[in-house]
């Protein structure tokens, strides 16, 4: 099965990122459809689709913008994460790099459907050229009346500013991130009140990810009932999947949802590099629990078959092992990475991250013993199922314990028999 190439059609061309060439593609024609519809059918429209959120939890999207209240008093903002923080992601790059323009026609289409009249892209500080371009198609954007007063004539208002991170993992989660806009640590609110009645500001805010914009465009141009008919039943469109590792051919690729995980890495991908056997794959960012190479072959690229063996789609990052990966130091660095980042607000957070990481460098060194093995899957039971503000335990927990659980053996051998007593 070929990639199923939708956002990323005419990615190799020449100056993709600029108006001049997304307009000879058919650019903003969605828009000014979608500026002659009514809000509730613009909203309407993307739920018959099916889009699911792209950037991790899969929610649909036209369900979360239905959550905006109607007869408010206050303003409703709208905010694009492009604050691509997981480890292993990398395909948003690619769409705010290459196509800045599809997101941000995809952005006012949202905003028409909310009747929000100011939004922010909130982008990740070390991503400098996809600030750039974005800066650069939102001048162009408002030289050509598509932003701002008035756009197309049609009397519609709005604002699109850009605002960069600075490097917080946690600032991809989207309270995190409305904190962050309004100048305050980037520390993940309780919920509720959520961001639909009280976001940026206290004002009903909706949060979606780049490569959901992105989709939004197609989804106006061709029809609801085109965009569901890709992919499976519940699992509308396309996805793109940045993959890494051992692989002949690592990278980005656009496939329809549903396409078989061992597809994308045998035909796509090439196949394992010469020399390389296929140990396991973790399938959807380093949050996600991992498939061992057997749970691969049955393992399809959307939300349910990834449900059924108890993984998740994620971020879209496809990180694949070999077996001669050293699985112990991977998830050592991978635990190490959620202690680094915890913004330390939940005790089972900020304390079993770091126990967790200490631990797992202890078995690591040879030095550990079967309890701390042992104690490291306790501290998981802690450390997850809403114990704590956000999901940044429950990403350790997902990223260790499936590990340990299925290839227990690894670490088993690194354990120091001595003192096993």
């Amino acid at each position: 099965m070929p990639e199923y190439k939708l956002l990323t059609k005419h990615r190799g061309e020449k100056d993709t990122h600029t108006i001049g060439h997304y307009k000879s593609v058919g650019g903003y024609t969605a828009l000014k459809k979608a500026l002659s519809m009514k809000g509730d059918d613009i909203v309407n429209e993307i739920k018959t689709s099916g889009l699911r959120g792209r950037g991790g939890a899969g929610f649909p999207t036209g369900m979360k913008w239905s959550f905006i209240p109607k007869n408010v008093d206050k303003p409703k903002y709208l905010l694009c994460n492009a604050d691509e923080g997981e480890p292993g992601t990398f395909k948003d790059r690619v769409l705010l790099e290459e196509f800045p323009h599809m997101m941000i026609e995809g952005m006012i289409i949202a905003a028409k459907a909310i009747d929000s009249h100011q939004g922010y892209i909130y982008v990740r500080g070390e991503y400098n050229l996809s600030y750039d371009r974005i800066e650069a198609a939102l001048d162009e954007a408002y030289k050509a009346g598509l932003l701002g007063k008035n756009i197309l004539g049609t009397g519609y208002d709005f604002e699109l500013g850009l605002y960069a991170g600075a490097g917080a993992y946690i600032c991809g989660e989207e309270t995190a991130l409305i904190n962050s806009l309004e100048g305050r640590r980037g520390h993940p609110r309780l919920k509720p009140p959520f961001p639909a009645v009280s976001g940026l500001y206290g004002c009903p805010t909706v949060v979606n990810n780049v490569e959901t914009f992105s989709a939004v465009p197609h989804i106006i141009n061709e029809g609801a009932g085109w965009y569901n008919k890709i992919g499976t039943p519940k699992s509308a469109g396309t996805r793109m999947f940045s993959v890494s590792g051992p692989v002949k051919k690592p990278g980005v690729y656009e496939i329809e949802l549903g396409t078989p995980l061992m597809t994308l890495i045998n035909e796509l991908c090439g196949g394992m590099q010469d020399g390389k056997t296929l140990k396991a794959i973790i399938p959807g960012g380093s949050s996600v629990p991992i498939l061992t190479a057997e749970e691969c072959k049955t393992a399809n690229m959307d939300f349910e078959s990834m449900a059924e063996h108890k993984t998740m789609l994620g971020s879209g990052a496809v990180i694949v092992l070999a077996e001669d990966t050293d699985i112990v130091e991977s998830t050592f660095r991978l635990a190490e990475f959620y202690a680094h980042e915890s913004c330390g607000q939940c005790t089972p957070c900020r304390e079993g991250t770091h126990w967790v990481a200490d631990l797992l460098h202890k078995i690591k060194e040879g030095h550990g013993t079967s309890k701390d093995l042992e104690l490291i899957l306790s501290l998981s039971v802690n450390m997850e199922g809403g114990t704590t503000i956000c999901p940044l335990a429950d990403a350790c927990v997902g990223a260790v314990r499936p590990t340990i659980q299925k290839f227990r053996s690894d670490f088993e051998k690194r354990l120091n028999k001595e003192n096993a007593a």
